[in-house]
């Protein structure tokens, strides 16, 4: 049985979601992180060293990393489903997509939040407002420019087909919407980004992406 350590508000539920769509069963254990460091807890570590979410357990082995989750389920229970033919251009394009999503486009985000939070953090009174300035000018100078650069990027390759990876849905396109979906709740999607937005809405509409958020509970990206 496939064991899905899942904390909340994080990557662990696109795995929720790819289980979904290949209809495995699967069971889950919570985790959730403190309200306070938004960290996950140390119980995790008794599972991956890193404490780290997601990580899933089968047949004594533990798999971690959201990449190389989607490729051993895929392998292993996929059965040619969520996955393009060998040799084609498409499977190029989906293994392209599989890792740019937390090689390129996750440390960008995560950079983005930290600027949005760095204001909010315990600080005398009198330092805020230089810490504002920081993260006003930080988001300006090191991210938005470029998450502007990679949301065009998004938007043009959506613009080829409704899937990262050619036609139809693949595990790229699972493994590509948390970077998406971050961009949307800390950088905004709106305006000359349709495509983008269009994605969005048909990954949300899709029964077994509902039933995901069913599993794994109330679903708020970080921001």
């Amino acid at each position: 049985m496939i064991i899905v350590h899942h904390l909340n508000n994080s990557r662990s539920q696109r795995i929720l979601w790819l289980l979904e769509e290949l209809g495995v069963p699967y069971e889950v254990v919570r985790y959730e992180r403190d309200p306070a460091t938004m960290r996950g807890p140390d119980a995790l570590q008794r599972i991956h060293p890193l404490g780290k979410s997601p990580v899933i357990t089968e047949n004594g082995q533990t798999i971690a990393e959201s990449g190389a989750i989607v490729e051993y389920l895929l392998e292993t229970h996929g059965q040619g489903r969520l996955i393009p033919p060998a040799g084609t251009p498409d499977r190029q394009r989906y293994r392209y997509w599989l890792h740019y999503a937390e090689g390129s486009a996750m440390p960008l985000l995560l950079l983005k939040l930290v600027f949005m939070r760095m204001p909010q953090g315990p600080m005398p009174f009198f330092a805020r407002p230089i810490a504002r300035a920081i993260s006003k000018k930080g988001q300006a100078m090191l991210v938005d420019r470029q998450l502007k650069t990679h949301m065009d990027y998004w938007e043009a390759e959506l613009s080829r087909s409704d899937w990262f990876a050619g036609p139809e849905m693949t595990g790229a396109d699972i493994q590509m919407s948390f970077p998406l979906e971050a961009a949307a709740a800390r950088g905004g999607v709106a305006g000359p980004h349709p495509k983008i937005k269009a994605f969005l809405d048909r990954i949300h509409a899709r029964p077994a992406y509902q039933r995901a958020l069913k599993v794994g509970g109330p679903y708020e990206m970080l921001k």
